[in-house]
C-alpha cells in the first residue's frame, strides 16, 4: 500500500495539516499487486538507471540502501531511450516490471526527430496503465525561493491526451494530431485526486483544463470533475476549475491557493516544471506513478540532465526521496523515514549542497552527507 511518503517533521509548523508532505493514501495495494518476497524477505525491485545523469543518481540510491542494509534486490536494465537500437532490452525491462510490479526509473530520453522512436517513458505508462501520476511540490525551510508557502500536488492523467501519439500527415505540409479524451480515465484520474485530498488531509481539489477553446475533449474532461465532485460534497474538500494558461500565471503569483490540482497529461508535464522552479528546481520534487498492478517511481520533473551527464555534480535528492516513497510502498517505513529524514535534514543545514541549490558539493558528497546523518 502505498501511504505516507516522507516523514511529518518536514512540514513547517504554520501548516495544521498533519500528513505529510509527501503523502500518498494511494488506492489499496491487493497482495496479488506487491512483489513476491524472496527467502529471508527481500523484494526485488526493477531499476532502469535512465539516460542523462540517471546512473550517478541512483547509484547514490543504492548506497544509502546499502548502508541501511534495505531489503532490496534490484533487477537493473540499462534501458536508453538515446537511440532505437534498445528497443530489445526497453522491452525486457517492461518484463520485469510486470514480474516485480514495483520500479525505480531514472527519465529515458526522447528523441524529437521524426525518424526517432516514440516515447518509451510514455510506452511504459501505457502498456502498464500506470495511469496516475503524483508530484508533489513543497517548500523547504533549509532552501528559500521566492514563495515560502508551497505545498501542493500534482496529479496528471499519463495514458491519454495528447501523448496519445495518433498523428499524421494528411497532406504535404499539413498535419493532423489526435488528442484522445474518454470519460473512463477522466473518471479514474479526478476520483484519483479526490481520494488522494481525502486520504491526506488535503482541503481543495482543482481542475486544470482548456474547455473553454477544446470543448468537447476538455469539456468532457471538466464535466466529469464537476459531476464527481458532487458525489464528494459531504466531506469538506472544496472544488474549483481554472483554465490552464490562467494556472501558470497564478502559479508564479500565488501559488499557495493550490493544494491538490488534477488536470490532463500534456498540461502536468507544464505544470510540474512549474512546480518544480517553485520550490528549487528539478533536483527536489520526486513522484511517482501509480497503476491498479504496478507502481512506478521516478523524479517528478522529468529531466534526463544530459548537460551534467558524468560530471558527479547532479543533485540526487529527487530520486532518494522518490526511492523512500517506494520504500513506503512496500511497507517499509522506518527506512522510508530515516533516509528522508536524513535527506532533509542534510538540505536544511545547508552545508552541503551541490550546484543546483547553490552549492559546490558533488553528488557523491551529497549522499555521503546524507549516510553521516544516517549513521549519527
Amino acid at each position: 500500500m502505498i501511504r505516507n511518503v516522507l516523514a511529518s517533521a518536514v512540514r513547517p509548523a504554520l501548516h495544521a495539516r498533519t500528513a505529510t508532505t509527501l503523502s500518498a493514501g494511494f488506492p489499496k495495494a491487493s497482495t496479488a499487486s506487491l512483489p513476491t518476497k524472496k527467502y529471508g524477505g527481500i523484494y526485488t525491485v526493477t531499476l532502469i538507471p535512465g539516460d542523462g545523469i540517471g546512473n550517478e543518481i541512483t547509484e547514490s540510491v543504492k548506497e544509502i540502501f546499502e548502508y541501511v542494509n534495505a531489503p532490496i534486490e534490484w533487477e537493473q536494465y540499462n534501458v536508453s531511450g538515446m537511440s532505437s537500437e534498445g528497443e530489445d532490452l526497453f522491452k525486457q525491462a517492461v518484463e520485469s516490471l510486470r514480474r516485480n510490479r514495483v520500479g525505480l526509473k531514472g527519465i529515458l530520453f526522447t528523441p524529437i526527430s521524426q525518424s526517432g522512436h516514440v516515447s518509451w517513458n510514455v510506452a511504459m505508462r501505457q502498456q502498464l496503465d500506470i495511469y496516475a501520476s503524483v508530484v508533489l511540490c513543497k517548500s523547504l525551510p533549509g532552501f528559500p525561493t521566492r514563495h515560502s508557502n508551497v505545498d501542493f500536488a500534482i496529479i496528471r492523467e499519463n495514458t491519454e491526451g495528447e501523448y496519445s501519439g495518433l498523428e499524421h500527415q494528411s497532406y504535404p505540409g499539413v498535419v493532423e494530431s489526435l488528442k484522445v479524451s474518454t470519460r473512463a480515465k477522466a473518471e479514474r484520474i479526478i476520483r484519483f485526486a479526490f481520494d488522494f485530498a481525502l486520504k491526506n488531509n488535503r482541503k481543495k481539489v482543482t481542475c486544470v483544463h482548456k474547455a473553454n477553446i477544446m470543448k468537447l475533449g476538455d469539456g468532457l474532461f471538466l464535466n466529469t470533475f464537476r459531476r464527481v465532485a458532487e458525489e464528494y460534497k459531504g466531506t469538506g474538500i472544496e472544488h474549483n476549475d481554472m483554465i490552464v494558461d490562467n494556472t501558470s500565471m497564478q502559479l508564479v503569483a500565488r501559488p499557495g491557493q493550490f493544494d491538490v490540482m488534477v488536470m490532463p497529461n500534456l498540461y502536468g508535464a507544464i505544470v510540474s516544471n512549474i512546480g518544480a522552479a517553485l520550490v528549487g528546481g528539478p533536483g527536489i520534487v520526486p513522484g511517482c506513478n501509480i497503476g491498479r498492478e504496478y507502481a512506478l517511481f521516478e523524479p517528478g520533473c522529468r529531466h534526463v540532465a544530459q548537460d551534467i551527464m558524468g560530471t558527479n555534480r547532479a543533485n540526487p535528492a529527487a530520486m532518494i526521496l522518490s526511492s523512500t516513497m517506494m520504500l513506503r510502498h512496500l511497507g517499509l517505513d522506518n527506512l522510508a523515514n530515516s533516509i528522508a529524514s536524513a535527506t532533509f535534514d542534510v538540505i536544511n543545514s545547508g552545508d552541503v549542497r551541490t550546484a543546483d541549490m547553490g552549492g559546490s558539493a558533488t553528488t557523491s558528497e551529497f549522499t555521503a552527507a546524507i549516510v553521516k546523518k544516517l549513521g549519527a
